[in-house]
């Protein structure tokens, strides 16, 4: 529950709406490190809960025309492993957990600004303003044991409908996204005898970036998410409102013409009830196009 929901549960992605020419492909391997305190449930008797959490993600991406516009899908595997603490009971406790995450697939559409593009016209093409609609889909593949207290896996589906906009002048470029999440329940919560809920949560994210050179930029980011409220066996939490946002910082820089490194990090701004913790992510890519991998 807690690292699952760490790892893959706020985004702060710059450039998502951003298009590639057509037959794109990457590999994205990410590791992330994150500190502080840590969000359990509050049907959960843990308190006070303070983590550190190592997490890696394989990601693939792949990118192809569909009734003349862009789109693109991805598909990431999540593992982590960390130390937790809290209070359960009023006791002090800790616990190490390593596993398997819940596994999260994406799907975006350009709608405009972003026709489907082979290499060549790509080249000439400029960007100015992308409108584009994603979803993204977590599905409950993480490891997760209902006796325990903490869990990588959260046995539930998550999804996420999504609008972006993506606005290029010169060098910088603006990007906004607004989304809600759902969730399905929870029918082995805590013990296997319980069933947990959670309301729709909204999600609103924004970037500003600036390019430096081709392939080379920095931006700034943040997001605020709201909502989210769980219920145990139609009792509802009331103090589980979630109005929390995050601020970070993103750099990604080429170094050779088919890899490239990408460095972010990002901590809590304000935070209501849930994680206010810091992370430090590094992601190393491999791309090209065609389908042969070269």
């Amino acid at each position: 529950m807690a690292t699952s929901s760490l790892c893959v549960a706020q985004d702060l992605s710059p450039r998502a709406y951003v298009i590639t020419p057509l037959k794109s492909n990457a590999i994205t391997l990410n590791y992330s490190f994150s500190d502080g305190n840590v969000l359990f449930d509050p049907a959960i008797p843990i308190k006070d809960g303070q983590g550190k959490i190592n997490a890696t993600v394989a990601t693939l991406y792949h990118s192809f025309g569909l009734l003349g516009r862009s789109v693109n899908v991805t598909a990431s595997l999540p593992y982590a492993f960390g130390h937790l603490q809290g209070k359960v009971f009023g006791q002090d406790q800790e616990v190490y957990r390593s596993g398997l995450l819940d596994s999260v697939y994406r799907i975006s559409v350009n709608l405009k600004g972003g026709p489907a593009m082979a290499v060549p016209e790509f080249m000439k093409w400029r960007q100015k303003l992308l409108v584009g609609v994603s979803l993204k889909v977590i599905a409950p593949t993480g490891q997760y044991d209902p006796a325990r207290l903490v869990n990588q896996g959260s046995n539930r589906w998550a999804f996420k409908p999504e609008i972006g906009l993506s606005q290029r002048w010169g060098k910088f470029v603006l990007d906004g996204y607004t989304a809600v999440w759902f969730f399905t329940e929870n029918h082995s919560f805590y013990t296997g005898t319980n069933t947990q809920s959670q309301s729709p949560m909204g999600a609103f994210e924004m970037h500003l970036s600036y390019d430096v050179k081709p392939r080379l930029w920095f931006s700034f980011d943040a997001n605020y998410w709201v909502g989210g409220r769980t219920t145990v066996n139609d009792r509802l939490n009331v103090g589980s409102l979630q109005s929390n946002s995050r601020i970070g910082v993103t750099a990604s820089a080429p170094i050779s013409r088919h890899q490239s490194l990408k460095i972010s990090y990002s901590a809590g701004a304000y935070v209501i009830f849930g994680g206010d913790y810091r992370t430090l992510s590094m992601a190393w890519q491999y791309s090209w196009i065609g389908t042969k991998f070269r």
